[in-house]
């Protein structure tokens, strides 16, 4: 695909009509500013305010300003999906719509991708302006992702972040994977990934979107990126090991219970009877079905498509 800008600012909103007008505002003057070419795309995802009509009024007074709108709320990794599936700038910013996200941080993020090589570049909010409660299981779930990915990055969640054209290209984010996409980036082969501290400003309009259901997801669809990222591609290696240990494991059993019973202990009690036997066969039957698990697996990988189905109602330019 040809690429038509310098960058592209994708911008997945729910409910934010207050602060639409003042976030692209910004984000022209600082394009205009650095003689960048740009485009922006809000992706709506199913506003119940008039957060659409402000996108089309936008589109209105600035071309460059395009829009999806999804017919009902499938979250934030399905806006960013779609978003990327749309862009055309060989620079992908992404950034939140509720101005917690600085627009003044997009030419050095553009330079350390152009100039810098970075196939990602991962803001940092190193001073937050959140809560507690928030703040102290962020950093306990950014410590695990660190260990987990070996990706060495301060703020997993941060959706300020840049990209180069060719990693949103190949990568797929659904569910709430948006909070893994420089896993899911290593994962396709896109190695260097950096890190930039960011402004993090306080929340001008509006409530978060986020709830505590977050605190769940989060270590869920983690292990998933990581497992994903291992075994996505054969899963046999996974559940097939497993299966084939455990098997392994009641076989030996059954053969010193054997061998015990015929020539060492001819009188003692009947194999059925034992302990020995349950355990044999329940690691047995464990590891049949871990070893068809895999090979099930294996089969819906080859065969099943990846990409997921949001339905559109509108779209604004958006290709």
């Amino acid at each position: 695909m040809e690429l038509k800008y310098d960058i592209s600012v994708v911008v997945p909103l729910y409910n934010e009509e207050e602060s639409l007008p003042e976030l692209h505002s910004w984000i022209k003057r600082v394009m205009d500013e650095n003689k960048l070419s740009y485009e922006v795309m809000f992706v709506d995802d199913g506003s119940t305010d008039s957060s659409w009509d402000v996108v089309e009024q936008l589109h209105a007074q600035d071309v460059n300003a395009k829009g999806i709108k999804f017919q009902r709320n499938y979250g934030k990794s399905a806006a960013l999906q779609k978003g990327f599936e749309a862009v055309q700038g060989s620079v992908v910013i992404t950034m939140d719509a509720d101005l917690q996200d600085s627009p003044d941080e997009i030419p050095e993020l553009y330079r350390m991708i152009t100039e810098d090589g970075f196939d990602v570049v991962s803001g940092w909010k190193k001073k937050r302006y959140d809560p507690i409660t928030k703040t102290v299981p962020t950093k306990l779930y950014n410590w695990a992702a660190r260990v987990i990915t070996g990706i060495k990055l301060h703020d997993f969640n941060c959706g300020l972040k840049a990209y180069k054209n060719a990693v949103v290209k190949s990568i797929e984010v659904y569910g709430d994977m948006h909070r893994y996409i420089p896993p899911l980036a290593k994962y396709a082969g896109f190695n260097k990934i950096g890190e930039k501290v960011v402004e993090h400003q306080a929340r001008k309009y509006g409530t978060t979107k986020f709830g505590l259901n977050r605190f769940i997801n989060g270590p869920l669809d983690l292990m998933t990126v990581a497992f994903m990222g291992k075994f996505g591609k054969k899963p046999m290696h996974f559940f097939g090991v497993i299966g084939m240990m455990l098997f392994f494991i009641g076989f030996v059993f059954f053969l010193y219970m054997g061998i015990d019973k015929i020539f060492f202990n001819e009188t003692a009690e009947r194999i059925a009877d034992r302990t020995e036997f349950y355990v044999a066969l329940a690691a047995m039957l464990m590891g049949v079905q871990f070893f068809l698990a895999g090979f099930v697996a294996e089969l819906m990988g080859r065969t099943s498509s990846s990409r997921n189905t949001y339905l559109v109602e509108k779209t604004i330019d958006a290709n």
